[in-house]
């Protein structure tokens, strides 16, 4: 049974920073292409980066250049670095496979990103 444990999020100011983590357990990370994904109150869930099993990130138009997804195979850990919050990124956010693994959905982190 694949178990997702989500981290770090929290109120931050625009402009801001936070890292993400999510440990896993059931799955090895490092054979799978994992993903962050993120919702917003009233939102579809979207998929803001992934890392494929070489190391490529693949990130949409919306975080590009402020969003680093990287991962720790020892500890079966990915992380989301997000720089330059704004108030739009203000969402729950979830790591999962990429296509997503049924039934192994985390509780999720919560970012708030307002002044």
């Amino acid at each position: 049974q694949v178990q997702l444990v989500e981290s770090g999020g929290g109120l931050v100011q625009p402009g801001g920073s936070l890292r993400l983590s999510c440990v896993g357990s059931g799955r090895d990370f490092s054979i799978n292409v994992m993903g962050w994904y993120r919702q917003a109150p009233g939102k579809q869930r979207e998929l803001v980066a992934s890392l494929t099993i070489g190391g490529n990130t693949i990130y949409p138009d919306s975080v590009k250049g402020r969003f680093i997804m990287s991962r720790d195979n020892a500890r079966n850990t990915v992380y989301l670095q997000m720089n330059s919050l704004r108030p739009e990124d203000t969402a729950v956010y979830y790591c999962n496979a990429v296509p997503p693994w049924g039934g192994a959905w985390g509780q999720g982190t919560l970012v708030t990103v307002s002044s």
